[in-house]
């Protein structure tokens, strides 16, 4: 077998067998197909596509190129939450305890993030002392214990994942479904939950801009995970703009425990009521979605979510204070009021253009490289639909780097568009996708 053949093959426009496809993934993960032959497969791939069969087959060797997660000795049915990430998307830090207080062991590998702000990692960094490094007998003990475990995702999972998408990054292959349905799925699958909850962004601040995108991306993701026997649901949310008011890591984490304590914002509380539901029906706690609903009332009515955040935070070594003194949390040495230029209902919010504000203040990352200030960020105080007097504050900005500050302003003022006519109020919940099909809301 050469890669040469096959390149020409998907140039074609052929199928690509199971063995060609484990033939490439295996051999440049190895270093043994260099890189001007792999993106000449990529491009093939990203303009003649693939079709279910072949992403199912890709996703599994990339899986099998790195360590698969043995979480059998965890008890329970493990069910895994994924978001194709969002500018103020925090979900995980209120769902993990809040699914872990109704009876779901929580087994979370996290990554860190690379753009608007950092991932659920770095935010859970912000917390004084948290640690997300544990040894796997930790790790399982503590979910076993706990319910609860959130630690960072181990190098050797996916391999080949991480080498080809830093090709993809740099050879304009990256917009594909069936590559990124399988860079996912590869990663939540080695794993190792039984069950998977997706969180499938669109909209400006999504990954996937229009509907039909993300709901395809999100029937591809379902496909994979039923194909490899686990039960997968995708949820479609909006990601128009920012969810939440809170956009950078420590104030994202104040905005996830004030959710525990039922007083997050609406949209905010609405997705995590969503996502939870499905994801304590895939552990078959809940009965059915109305069930799941009910346990999270009762969980965050309770207290019960909320003091099982703190013992998670204590089990890793962060400080339990951290629920009711927000002042422990890093501080921002400059908090500036951001006001409104004109009169009017806000129209749209244009949610990357905020992340990139908040990413030029520090809260996130450019390179790899650069360092994130844990303190930095924005707190919105109009949304869509409110509206507005010339000189309110739309919004509260939080640095430490004072030269950053204009540009950041330039960008915020920008993404706000004020006109005279009240905007149709968006969906948050476009539909579900599951084994048996798409249930559009």
């Amino acid at each position: 077998m050469r890669i040469y053949d096959i390149i020409r093959k998907k140039r074609d426009k052929e199928e690509l067998s199971k063995e060609e496809i484990e033939f490439f993934v295996d051999r440049y993960s190895k270093g043994e197909i260099p890189d001007y032959q792999a993106s000449a497969l990529l491009m093939a791939i990203y303009l003649n596509k693939m079709n279910k069969q072949e992403t199912a087959y890709l996703t599994e060797a990339m899986m099998n190129s790195g360590e698969v997660i043995d979480l059998s000795k965890i008890n329970g049915i493990k069910v895994d939450k994924h978001s194709t990430g969002g500018v103020g998307d925090k979900t995980t830090i209120t769902l993990a305890p809040l699914m872990a207080a109704c009876g779901v062991p929580v087994a979370k590998m996290s990554g860190r993030g690379l753009g608007h702000t950092g991932g659920t990692l770095d935010k859970l960094e912000s917390i004084p002392g948290f640690s997300i490094e544990m040894t796997p007998e930790k790790f399982i003990k503590s979910v076993n214990d706990l319910k609860i475990a959130v630690c960072g995702q181990t190098a050797s999972i996916a391999v080949a994942d991480k080498k080809m998408y830093a090709l993809r990054d740099v050879t304009a292959t990256v917009d594909n479904i069936s590559l990124i349905a399988a860079s996912i799925m590869c990663k939540k699958l080695a794993s190792g939950a039984d069950a998977i909850v997706l969180d499938v962004k669109t909209g400006d601040g999504a990954f996937m801009k229009t509907l039909d995108n993300s709901f395809a991306l999100a029937q591809e993701m379902v496909e994979i995970g039923t194909a490899m026997n686990r039960e997968t649901i995708g949820i479609i949310s909006d990601m128009d703009e920012p969810l939440g008011y809170a956009i950078g890591n420590s104030l994202e984490v104040i905005e996830a425990i004030e959710a525990l304590k039922g007083r997050g914002p609406k949209d905010f509380m609405a997705l995590c009521e969503t996502l939870g539901a499905y994801m304590l029906v895939s552990s078959k706690i809940a009965t059915n979605y109305e069930d799941g609903v009910r346990r999270i009332k009762e969980a965050l009515e309770s207290g019960s979510a909320l003091e099982k955040l703190k013992e998670f935070v204590t089990n890793q070594g962060g400080n339990p204070m951290i629920a009711e003194d927000y002042s422990l949390f890093p501080q921002a040495s400059h908090i500036v009021e951001i006001k409104s230029e004109k009169t009017g209902y806000i129209d749209k919010i244009e949610a990357e253009a905020i992340g990139v504000s908040a990413m030029v203040l520090g809260a996130g990352r450019e390179t790899k490289e650069d360092e994130l200030d844990l303190s930095a960020g924005i707190i919105l105080k109009k949304k869509v639909g409110d509206f507005v007097n010339e000189g309110d504050t739309l919004a509260v900005m939080y640095f430490n780097r004072e030269e950053k500050f204009e540009d950041a302003k330039r960008r915020f003022m920008n993404a706000y568009i004020i006109t005279e006519e009240k905007a149709e109020p968006k969906k948050l919940i476009y539909g579900v996708v599951t084994k048996d099909g798409i249930e559009k809301f």
